[in-house]
C-alpha cells in the first residue's frame, strides 16, 4: 500500500501548523516584550546585555511553544517580578511598609514561600505514595510513619540540645516521610500527588520571581552593586530547587506518571533544609557587593547553565533511589506497596537516562564557558584549580556513565547505583571542594 505525500502531510502536520492561535500570541507578546526593553533601555544596555536578552527571549518563547504548561508559569512569575519590582519604586525601605513586598514578593519573603511550598509539595507526593486501596490495610503506611516520626524527633532533640549540632536542620527531612505516610491513607486517589504537582509549580514561580526581585534589590543596595543573583551559596541554592522543580515537571508532563515526585522533590527538600539553616543561623540572605573575581558578565551565563545540569543529575539519582526499591519491591514483594505505586523500571531507566544526557550538555556547556571565564580572569583557560580538577572528575565521571549506555547498553541496578553515586561526586565538586580545598574559588566558602 503506497501513502501519497499529501496524505502524510496531512497526517504529520509542520511544527508551525500544529501550533495554537494561544501559542502565537504567546510568541507576540515576547517579541513585544523584548522590543520594549530594547527600546526602553537599550541605551544603558553593552552588547552582551543585549544579546543575552535576545538568547534568553527566543528560549522563552520557544519554551512556550514546546511546553504549553511553561507559559502559564512565565505569565506569573512575569506578574509577581513586576508587582515586587515596581512596589519597591526607588527605596529599600518600602520592604518595611509594603504590604506585598513584606510578605509575599520580596526576594527573602519569595524564597521563603518557595521554602514552605517545597516542603508541602514534597508531603503531598510522600502521601500519594501510600495512598490507600481498597482491599489492603494501612500497616505499611502506620509503620513508616512511626518509625520515621520518631527518628526526626529524635533528630530535632539532638540537633537543639547540642548533642549533635546541625542535625535539627535535617531532622525535617525524615518528618516529611511521617507526616506524608500519616496523611497517605485518608486518600484513595492520586489527588494527593496533583496537589503536590500544583504546589511545586507555585513553588518554582516564586523562587524565580524571589530571585528576579532580589536581583532590583541589589542596584537598591547601591546602583555600583547591582547584579544577577547567583554570585553565593544562597542564590545558587534557590536556583537549583527551581531548576529541578521545573526539570522534574516536565518529565512529569511527558511521562504522565506522578509516582516519581515523591523521591525528586526530597532532594529539593534537602536544598531547601540547606537554604533554612543558611538563612536563619549565619543570614546569608543579606545582598553583598560582589567579590572582584565574579564581577563579570560571564556570571549570567556560566552558573545557570552550570545548574541545569545540577538538577538533571539531581533528579537522575533520586530516580535511581526509586529503581533500586522498585527492583526490590519485584523481587521480594511483587504486589507491595512499592511495585503498586512507583513507575515501571522501564520509565525511571528512560528518565534517569534523559536527566543524565540533559545535565551532561548544559555541564559540558557551562564548563566551556567557565574555561572562557577563567581565561578573562586569571589569564589562563585551565589551571588545575581543585574546583576545575572536581569539575573535570563530574565530567569523566557522566560522559562514562552515557558512553557505557550508548555503546554496551548497560541499564539496570548498576547504572541506578552510578547515577547515585555521581550525585555524592557532584555535591563535593559543588560544595565540598569550596568547604575543604580552596584554591581560586575560596570565595565561595561557606
Amino acid at each position: 500500500m503506497s501513502v501519497t505525500q499529501d496524505s502524510m502531510s496531512a497526517e504529520y502536520p509542520g511544527f508551525f501548523r500544529r501550533l495554537s492561535p494561544a501559542d502565537w500570541i504567546w510568541a507576540a507578546g515576547v517579541v513585544v516584550a523584548t522590543v520594549f526593553v530594547l527600546a526602553a533601555y537599550g541605551n544603558r544596555m553593552d552588547i552582551y546585555q543585549s544579546g543575552t536578552l535576545v538568547v534568553t527571549a527566543a528560549t522563552g518563547l520557544w519554551l512556550g511553544w514546546f511546553w504549553k504548561s511553561f507559559k502559564g508559569y512565565a505569565l506569573a512569575v512575569t506578574g509577581m517580578s513586576l508587582l515586587g519590582v515596581f512596589s519597591y519604586g526607588d527605596t529599600l525601605a518600602s520592604a518595611q511598609t509594603n504590604f506585598f513586598l513584606k510578605y509575599l514578593v520580596s526576594g527573602e519573603a519569595a524564597v521563603m514561600w518557595m521554602c514552605a511550598l517545597l516542603y508541602m509539595s514534597t508531603t503531598a507526593y510522600l502521601a500519594s505514595l501510600f495512598r490507600r486501596e481498597a482491599g489492603r490495610g494501612v500497616l505499611p503506611a502506620l509503620i513508616t510513619a512511626v518509625v520515621t516520626g520518631a527518628l526526626g524527633l529524635a533528630g530535632l532533640w539532638l540537633g537543639r540540645s547540642g548533642l549533635v549540632p546541625g542535625l535539627e536542620w535535617a531532622s525535617p527531612l525524615i518528618l516529611l516521610v511521617a507526616v506524608g505516610a500519616l496523611l497517605g491513607p485518608i486518600a484513595r486517589t492520586d489527588f494527593a500527588a496533583r496537589v503536590g504537582s500544583v504546589l511545586a509549580w507555585c513553588a518554582a514561580a516564586f523562587g524565580l520571581a524571589g530571585l528576579l526581585v532580589r536581583w532590583r534589590e541589589t542596584y537598591l543596595h547601591d546602583p555600583t552593586w547591582g547584579y544577577i543573583p547567583v554570585s553565593n551559596l544562597w542564590e545558587v541554592f534557590v536556583l537549583f530547587c527551581i531548576v529541578t522543580v521545573l526539570m522534574y515537571l516536565y518529565y512529569q508532563g511527558r511521562t504522565r506518571n506522578l509516582g516519581m515526585g515523591g523521591f525528586v522533590m526530597m532532594v529539593v527538600s534537602a536544598a531547601v533544609a540547606f537554604l533554612l539553616w543558611y538563612t536563619l543561623d549565619r543570614e546569608a540572605h543579606v545582598v553583598q557587593p560582589l567579590v572582584p573575581a565574579l564581577q563579570s558578565w560571564w556570571m549570567k551565563v556560566h552558573v545557570p547553565t552550570n545548574f541545569v545540569g545540577y538538577g538533571g543529575f539531581a533528579i537522575a539519582a533520586m530516580l535511581g533511589v526509586a529503581y533500586l526499591m522498585r527492583a526490590r519491591g519485584e523481587r521480594r514483594r511483587p504486589d507491595g506497596l512499592l511495585v503498586r505505586r512507583l513507575p515501571s523500571r522501564e520509565v525511571l531507566d528512560d528518565v534517569m537516562y534523559k536527566s543524565i544526557a540533559i545535565g551532561f550538555a548544559f555541564f559540558t556547556i557551562a564548563t566551556v564557558l567557565g574555561a572562557m571565564w577563567a581565561a578573562e580572569a586569571w589569564g589562563a583557560y585551565w589551571s588545575w584549580d581543585p574546583k576545575e580538577t572536581w569539575a573535570l572528575i563530574v565530567w569523566l565521571n557522566y560522559a562514562a556513565w552515557l558512553h557505557l549506555r550508548f555503546t554496551k547498553g548497560w541499564r539496570g541496578v548498576p547504572m541506578a547505583w552510578w547515577a547515585i553515586l555521581g550525585l555524592l561526586i557532584t555535591t563535593f565538586a559543588f560544595v565540598g571542594v569550596n568547604m575543604f580545598l580552596g584554591g581560586l574559588h575560596s570565595y565561595g566558602t561557606l
